[in-house]
């Protein structure tokens, strides 16, 4: 599915000695040095704010030439320029062989980022969760499997590096403030459920669908599943050691239900005149990407979209600390069970398991919770979640380039994987649907508003 698949592989599956060699100079820190880099940039008012194609399509602004920025296509134009610099720094790093193909590569795919932000911006695509997003995933689909990608594009297609430099970036977002702004009861929807998911999907995996040679496949699937689809998909696959092609195929799973979850399950609460705060509950527990948990909650009213956009961020708290929880018991359990001699898991091993992108996930958060002003928080996380949102769709339009669909067949093995998303969600669904009942209906606990 991936360019130099197997030398893909032995990226992932980096052994610990080799580990300590790179030291800092690997993608998980680069990612932390790149997100605290734009976030230092940021405060100090040394970057601007990302401009990008505008909304279209609805109200004043029908023509798609409204899409056009105010200023023009200069300010666009310096955002390309300035996302080109910082990922540039990290590659000249990390692989300086191919730093001057990825100089001429990255303004394609920045292009292509910004047709998805275009077709992304059309209003009434966007009502129904078709932003830039799913359009950039798309777009790239359509080149890999029908055009076929183009062979200097690879030396661009840095999927996971985008995605977790936005990930830190998403920790500035994610204020430990907004967890008390619903109390206990966003945390008894968001965290109890979630580990028990967790842990009944991989049971489920290796008791009845013995995926028992896809540990590290069946642990990404279900932490995608239980907490918010590609972030943890990337964390839990990273601490696991899951192959690239394991990680991707889980993306594309999740990425696949979580559209027929955003447009379905508002219309169920509707059709079942189901309370819309607890449908927004249920929403923010089981539909797994942050922005189509919000496009869904809207459907349902405001107070539905509130409740089910901070269950959702409270829920996404838990990725850094599923990676560390996973790392832990695949280092200790599943790579020893089965060995002569069962080797000593030390806090090094587990040191170097660990995602170290997720420190700057967690950094970020407590920065902006606890270190800095009100003002300056407000003032920055515009700018910061501009950038944010760049990054991951520069991310879904590498997924994109890099997946065909006759290769994903093959990583499908029988169905099993598909197997395991869908019982895994449905019961997922009906878990977080008693949980949402449960703390968000009134019948046990008084409503926040």
């Amino acid at each position: 599915m991936l360019p130099n698949l197997k030398d893909k592989q032995q990226e992932v599956n980096v052994p610990s000695n080799e580990g300590k060699k790179r030291s800092w100079n690997t993608e998980d820190w680069w990612a932390v040095w790149l997100g605290f880099g734009v976030i230092f940039l940021v405060l100090i008012n040394f970057i601007p704010k990302p401009t990008l194609p505008a909304r279209w399509g609805s109200g004043d602004q029908q023509g798609i030439l409204n899409t056009i920025p105010s200023d023009g296509f200069i300010p666009v134009i310096i955002t390309g320029m300035v996302a080109l610099f910082i990922f540039y720094v990290a590659i000249r790093f990390l692989k300086k062989e191919i730093s001057n193909q990825f100089l001429v590569a990255f303004p394609v795919l920045f292009t292509l980022t910004l047709l998805a932000y275009v077709l992304g911006q059309y209003g009434p695509w966007r009502h129904y969760g078709f932003n830039d997003v799913i359009w950039a995933l798309a777009i790239g689909l359509f080149i890999s499997n029908v055009l076929k990608t183009p062979a200097f594009l690879k030396s661009v297609l840095h999927t996971e590096l985008y995605i977790k430099a936005g990930l830190v970036l998403l920790g500035a977002s994610i204020l430990f403030d907004r967890m008390l702004a619903l109390g206990l009861l966003g945390v008894g929807v968001a965290w109890v459920v979630t580990p028990i998911v967790i842990i009944v999907m991989y049971w489920f995996s290796q008791r009845y669908l013995k995926m028992n040679d896809q540990k590290e496949l069946a642990i990404t699937i279900s932490s995608a599943t239980a907490v918010c689809g590609v972030s943890a998909a990337i964390a839990s696959g990273t601490a696991a050691k899951a192959k690239k092609e394991e990680i991707t195929l889980a993306i594309s799973i999740t990425l696949i239900f979580t559209i027929l979850m955003m447009l379905g399950m508002p219309a169920l609460v509707r059709l079942f005149g189901m309370d819309p705060i607890v449908g927004g509950a249920w929403l923010g527990g089981t539909i797994d990407a942050t922005g189509a948990v919000v496009a869904a909650g809207s459907l349902l009213g405001d107070e539905a979209m509130e409740v089910a956009s901070v269950i959702k961020m409270v829920q996404n708290i838990l990725i850094g600390f599923v990676a560390v929880a996973i790392a832990i018991f695949f280092v200790s359990r599943v790579e020893n069970k089965g060995t002569s001699s069962q080797k000593k898991v030390t806090g090094k091993e587990i040191w170097v398991r660990m995602p170290k992108f997720i420190l700057g996930f967690i950094g970020a958060s407590l920065i902006f919770s606890f270190l800095l002003p009100d003002q300056t928080v407000e003032a920055a996380l515009p700018t910061i979640d501009g950038y944010r949102g760049l990054f991951f769709t520069l991310a879904f339009v590498s997924i994109g380039l890099e997946s065909n669909f006759k290769e994903l067949a093959k990583g499908v093995r029988g169905g099993k994987p598909i197997i395991l998303y869908i019982v895994g969600q449905l019961f997922n669904i009906i878990l977080t649907l008693l949980a949402a009942w449960v703390f968000f209906s009134g019948t046990f606990f008084t409503l926040p508003f």
